[in-house]
């Protein structure tokens, strides 16, 4: 299979860019860590730009399989409305700007993108992975609130053996801090393998001012600082992987902690949750598609058409005459008996059909017939109804895909049979024209 095919088959996970000035001009980047994992577990990064107005045209990166939001700058407090936000004089909050210029400018059109993204994900369960502010993103999102900055708010009510420095300037890539795991989530799964002296505990990278002040409700903590600020948290009622549900924040950057000689991870778990998630990604598009399978119909030629017209006129004269009350007319006999040809033609009718007909005053046959299609057609629901309840999501979603496919089989080998009729018919009439 050529490149280019491969890329129409694997899901596809969006990423908000990120704008920054270079050479006096706005530049939108997303790190190329993000991407590379991405790629590396199977799935396709759609870069979403930051530009104006593309909030509104969100629909065009449709199909969505996967939201990964990661980088940015501060959210505008205003979406979370924190009624304690006046705890902090417009001093502070002036003084919190010069000192983190570049995350403490508000960029509005980025929330709007991101904050859409979000809530998109959380109504139509796509899997959402958040780092750093996609994680803020994603609590304010859910009705949660944000840290100003941690710093002021509770570095200070902190002792110092609990004061944690969670960005430093100097050293970007290379700034780690203790968090505490708490047992039995996916972060415990992931990097359980290397607590050391039974401490459930890892050093990772962040780089951030503000962080989850008060958790929606909808979310579990993962991890916390030893300042108690959450580090990680998901969603329990929206996590499972291999079934497409993956809903989870992480604070600190995973994808960035490394070994500056080797690039190796620090940890075997760095990668678990873009691995995981880019797992729930991919079984989330296999899951929609097989639900969006529509089987192609069955196309009509030209004669056929015109026969369905016929008899689509034939049944329409009938509900008018039978609406009316009125007699046949001799002029109306001709455009009756398409429809009285078919009904001819016809074995058991379905219960739309039926009811149908009954719509336009016409009778049906083959009653006794119909009725015992029905019964047995119900049987048969109930049997597999019954053997369907045991099967599981993956199971079931299989079963989609194999019936949609033979469905479509269906009705291409339809399409065909009804042609060869048609030339059939046709070859008829010539040797009857002939003789």
């Amino acid at each position: 299979m050529a490149t280019s095919d491969l890329s129409l088959l694997l899901p596809r996970v969006l990423i908000v860019s990120r704008r920054t000035i270079r050479k006096n001009k706005f530049v939108d980047f997303v790190g190329e860590y993000h991407l590379d994992l991405i790629v590396r577990y199977g799935a396709v990064p759609i870069i979403v730009p930051r530009v104006s107005g593309i909030h509104t045209l969100l629909e065009s990166f449709e199909p969505i399989h996967g939201v990964l939001l990661c980088e940015g700058e501060d959210i505008d407090p205003s979406h979370y409305d924190d009624p304690e936000l006046c705890g902090l004089t417009p001093e502070e909050l002036e003084a919190i700007r010069e000192l983190h210029p570049s995350d403490a400018a508000i960029d509005k059109e980025k929330d709007s993108i991101e904050l859409r993204l979000a809530k998109l994900c959380l109504e139509r369960n796509i899997p959402y992975l958040g780092i750093c502010r996609g994680s803020q993103i994603l609590n304010v999102s859910c009705g949660g609130t944000l840290y100003q900055d941690i710093e002021r708010e509770i570095g200070d009510k902190n002792h110092e053996f609990q004061r944690v420095v969670h960005m430093d300037y100097l050293n970007y890539d290379g700034h780690r801090h203790s968090i505490n795991v708490i047992e039995n989530t996916p972060l415990h799964d992931w990097f359980k393998d290397s607590f050391v002296d039974e401490k459930m505990e890892i050093m990772v990278n962040s780089y951030h001012h503000q962080g989850v002040k008060r958790l929606a409700e909808r979310f579990v903590p993962m991890a916390f600082a030893p300042d108690g600020l959450i580090e990680g948290f998901y969603d329990p009622d929206n996590y499972s992987p291999e079934d497409g549900k993956f809903i989870m924040g992480l604070q600190f950057h995973p994808e960035r902690m490394r070994n500056h000689d080797s690039d190796e991870f620090d940890y075997p778990g760095c990668s678990m949750a873009y691995q995981e998630f880019a797992k729930a990604v991919v079984a989330y598009e296999k899951k929609l598609s097989s639900s969006i399978l529509v089987p192609k119909s069955p196309k009509l030629n030209e004669e056929l058409e015109q026969k369905r017209k016929q008899i689509v006129k034939s049944f329409s004269v009938a509900r008018d005459m039978y609406k009316s009350d009125s007699h046949v007319d001799v002029s109306q006999s001709s455009e009756l008996k398409p429809g009285a040809d078919f009904l001819q033609a016809s074995t058991a009718l379905s219960l739309q059909q039926e009811n149908r007909l009954k719509q336009v005053g016409a009778t049906y046959r083959n009653g006794s017939s119909y009725a015992q299609k029905m019964k047995m057609n119900q049987m048969r629901e109930k049997a597999a109804r019954n053997m369907m309840s045991n099967m599981s999501v993956e199971q079931l979603t299989e079963l989609v895909s194999f019936y949609g496919l033979m469905h479509q089989i269906c009705s291409e080998t339809i399409d065909r049979k009804m042609n060869e009729l048609v030339v059939e018919e046709s070859m008829n009439e010539l040797v009857v024209e002939k003789s």
